[in-house]
């Protein structure tokens, strides 16, 4: 491809600016097989492509299709093997044209968004091309909304090669989500709930549907003509490959028109019911807050209003952490926080904590216990729970046995190799088998024995009644059941409890699927085996949400029931949801939540039921009004007395907007796309809604009093 582009560039009198131009028109076009090797029609379609945006695309398409021969265009010159980057604000009047061509790797795709991303740049359409060893990758970026600025085009090339350095690349183009034309058509927001706008948005939804599925259809009776004539395998080989893009863009857009239907259905519903007379509205003014602890929240999610802070980060074993969380305290509590979640506090060989060895030595690179202890005093006394961060699924071992594995135990419980997992054999293991997965760094403990949940409940115990830890964070649940869970919250009665149940979210080539029922059930099974005693962390609705914001696919955050697609949706009150932490974030960075869309992440939990966690990193971020807009919506949380069980109804959601109302008492939405509450008509007793607090793509909107 590239000797191609420099043989057209080289025949004058084309001016090199304008092949350019219309070689991108090509690619994006998705023509791959043209004929009549004319230069000079070459430069007409140009000259008539750029007299105006009215001139019939599929004509363009056909004389552009004259003008290339199709061996020119099958030509490659294997010998460059670096990524060339072109940057071009000319070709289209609302975007930057990214052009990047080079040697083909598997997984580069995934790559070359994280350089996007972490850049601050969002990817608006992309046309992407394989053949024989070489891309030819074409994007359509924006940042801010607007153009790059060439000052910014160094940069990040600069970022995109060093991202790209080792890439792999993905098997399937439809990682950005953006496969076809239709694609860059977002569906438009909706006026409302009148009919005019659901129709609006059906229509909109069918038809770009209609569309992928006739370019779907159209490739298969491609493919079935070339066999029957016998076609060339490289032909056969490009059309198949169009045929799984096309089925792939086919498949998300049936996930998102059953978005809209369900949303379009709650909507409906909502509209039919009776509304409230004036004396109705006036009798729920007497009627006393519904603020029980024992309604609302219960075993492992507190009182229901509770709001938790991750007091420390990846980085944090670095430094004297206690002391500086201590002076930190009157900061937090004043935001609203009701409990911190503390690092692992025993011994570890890792500094972080999560290798633990004596579990009774609670001087850990954290600080001193008696610096632990004088935090959790200090906690209390501005009315903080501290929440200790267990790590029980595993244990380091002190010494060495006879035969040279790390078996045996120091410390005050100087177990042996007879409670370690026997399918640990590196450890050299003889209890019973593991009864969840296995954590290949440190020997598995066997929860099954008695004796072992003994210990361990006596030092939790310990930790609870003299050091004067109020709940439990419990590290990697899945190593170990439900069942003995329960167990250990029986006998040591915290206020808060909740397990890090990780598992990955369900993806086809590398695209997340809309469907996550799956994933958030198995969070739930856990959580039912503990006797609904834990909560959990909501990994299914970060997954989404940061999908959902990163793709501009917001039709992603409501289930085919029209709930919540997350945790959130099927058991909130047993869900804790979060946006980034230790592992995640931080300097780790294994699953990060975008930067740029921090803001719409928390807008999104700090709303909706479950019990939202703030990240350390996140709160003390000044940059683009992060932390101020934390503090905002955690006032509109507290002022309106959401809870873990809050009712969302969702009003909209489609591929530029998010909406939804919370308990008849705040409105918000998130999402590039247009929409509040008084434009379509939404009133919580009979009067409309104020605007509470706003930036970036989000808003919220309250009741008022």
């Amino acid at each position: 491809m590239n000797q191609t582009f420099r043989e057209l560039k080289s025949r004058q009198p084309i001016n090199s600016r304008r092949v350019s131009k219309l070689f991108y028109s090509v690619r994006a076009s998705g023509i791959s097989e043209v004929r009549s090797p004319v230069c000079a029609t070459f430069r007409s379609a140009w000259d008539m492509s750029s007299m105006g945006r009215n001139v019939n695309e599929q004509v363009k398409r056909t004389i552009i299709a004259a003008a290339i021969p199709a061996e020119a265009l099958a030509s490659i010159d294997s010998s460059e093997k670096e990524l060339r980057i072109m940057f071009d604000n000319e070709a289209d009047p609302e975007s930057t044209v990214v052009t990047i061509e080079g040697s083909d790797q598997s997984n580069l795709l995934i790559r070359l968004s994280g350089a996007f991303s972490s850049a601050g740049v969002d990817v608006i359409a992309a046309n992407i091309s394989s053949e024989d060893g070489r891309i030819m990758d074409i994007f359509k970026v924006k940042m801010h909304g607007k153009k790059l600025p060439e000052g910014e085009f160094e940069a990040l090339k600069s970022q995109i090669i060093e991202m790209t350095s080792s890439s792999n690349r993905s098997t399937r183009p439809a990682i950005y989500g953006i496969v076809a034309a239709a694609e860059v058509e977002r569906l438009r927001p909706l006026s409302g709930i009148t009919s005019d706008g659901e129709v609006e948005t059906l229509e909109l939804a069918a038809a770009e549907m209609a569309q992928v599925a006739a370019e779907l259809v159209a490739t298969e009776r491609d493919i079935l003509r070339l066999r029957a004539k016998g076609g060339d395998e490289r032909t056969l080989t490009a059309r198949e490959a169009m045929r799984a893009e096309s089925a792939s863009a086919l498949e998300r857009k049936m996930a998102a028109m059953q978005a809209v239907m369900a949303a379009r259905r709650t909507a409906v519903v909502e509209a039919a019911e009776e509304p409230k007379t004036a004396a109705e509205r006036m009798m729920e003014q007497f009627k006393p807050p519904s603020m029980s602890s024992q309604a609302v929240g219960g075993a492992g999610s507190g009182n229901g209003y509770e709001i938790l802070f991750q007091g420390f980060n990846w980085e944090s074993c670095k430094h004297n952490w206690y002391k500086t969380l201590g002076s930190q305290l009157r900061d937090i509590v004043k935001a609203g926080f009701t409990s911190v979640w503390l690092p692992p506090p025993s011994e570890s060989v890792s500094p972080q904590g999560y290798l633990p060895g004596d579990l009774y030595n609670l001087n850990s690179a954290f600080g001193t216990e008696a610096e632990l202890r004088q935090l959790i005093q200090n906690m209390h006394e501005v009315g903080l729970k501290a929440i200790a961060d267990i790590v029980i699924n595993h244990r380091c071992a002190t010494y060495q046995s006879s035969d040279g594995k790390w078996n045996k135990f120091g410390g005050r419980l100087a177990w042996d190799a007879s409670v370690i997992c026997c399918n640990n054999p590196q450890f050299g293991g003889s209890g019973n088998p593991k009864q969840g997965d296995d954590y290949t760094a440190a020997p598995n403990i066997d929860h099954s024995q008695e004796r072992v949940r003994k210990d361990y409940i006596e030092w939790l115990k310990y930790l609870r009644n003299s050091i004067g830890y109020d709940g439990w964070r419990l590290d990697y649940v899945r190593g170990y059941k439900g069942d003995y869970v329960k167990e250990y919250v029986d006998a040591t009665v915290p206020e808060l409890v909740f397990g890090e149940y990780w598992d990955a979210c369900d993806y086809t080539d590398g695209v997340l699927n809309y469907n996550q029922d799956n994933h958030r059930q198995r969070t739930i099974k856990w959580c039912d085996a503990t006797g609904g005693t834990a909560a959990a962390f909501d990994f299914t609705t970060k997954g989404i949400l940061q999908e959902a914001v990163q793709r501009r696919e917001y039709w992603r955050l409501v289930d085919s029931q029209g709930r919540p697609p997350g945790m959130i949706g099927m058991w909130a009150s047993r869900a804790f949801t979060f946006i980034d932490n230790h592992d995640t974030g931080s300097t780790l960075n294994h699953w990060p939540f975008p930067s740029q869309f921090l803001p719409l992440g928390y807008a999104y939990i700090l709303t909706h039921p479950g019990t939202p966690t703030v990240f350390y990193d996140h709160f003390y971020q000044e940059k683009d009004g992060l932390r101020k807009s934390i503090l905002e919506l955690m006032a509109l949380r507290k002022k309106h007395g959401i809870n873990c069980r809050s009712k969302v109804t969702v009003k909209k959601a489609a591929s530029e907007v998010y909406a939804a109302t919370i308990d008849d008492k705040i409105a918000m939405k998130i999402g590039p796309g247009d929409w509040s509450p008084n434009a379509v008509g939404i009133k919580f007793g009979g009067k409309e809604l104020k605007l509470a607090s706003s930036g970036n793509q989000f808003a919220v909107w309250e009741k008022m009093s």
